[in-house]
């Protein structure tokens, strides 16, 4: 049996078989994992200042990494949930400025905020979750459970 590899029509790639059936590649497959549409209980936004921060997803032999890159806050700004399999990163920063005037004092407030939510592959070890804020981006790193780690390539003799 040969396999295709095809794209399908939201960019994504697949393999095609001889036998006309189509299956996903597993980077097609990670990436529909992490940006699945979700509930709208997990995805409410309530941006109301700020963009939605730029996200990364990679993977390595035996872990997940989410970065996001979000300057200029601290890592007390951050609330990061985790509800079943739904990773929430979220943020709601309230700011005030004082202007002195000629007769009176102005006061202006602004609420800068995001929401993200992901759901999370059956292969992640919940309980090891972890995460850092350096120089603007959080990196949340996700281990995998030990039956997801690909196993090396090994021979087997013939006897």
């Amino acid at each position: 049996m040969s396999n295709l590899v095809t794209t399908r029509k939201n960019g994504s790639m697949a393999n095609t078989n001889s036998n006309g059936l189509t299956f996903p590649t597993w980077s097609s497959w990670i990436d529909e994992v992490f940006n699945r549409d979700m509930p709208s209980v997990f995805t409410s936004n309530f941006n109301t200042g700020m963009t939605l921060p730029k996200v990364n997803i990679r993977e390595t032999k035996d872990a997940y990494f989410v970065d996001m890159a979000v300057p200029g806050l601290k890592k007390s700004d951050f609330l990061i949930e985790l509800d079943n399999q739904a990773l929430s990163i979220s943020t709601e920063l309230e700011e005030s400025h004082e202007q002195q005037e000629e007769s009176f004092t102005r006061r202006e407030f602004g609420y800068s905020s995001f929401k993200r939510s992901f759901s999370l592959p059956e292969t992640v070890k919940v309980d090891n979750i972890k995460a850092e804020y350096i120089d603007g981006v959080l990196s949340i790193h996700l281990p995998k459970k030990d039956e997801a780690i690909r196993k090396p390539v090994r021979s087997i003799k013939i006897s």
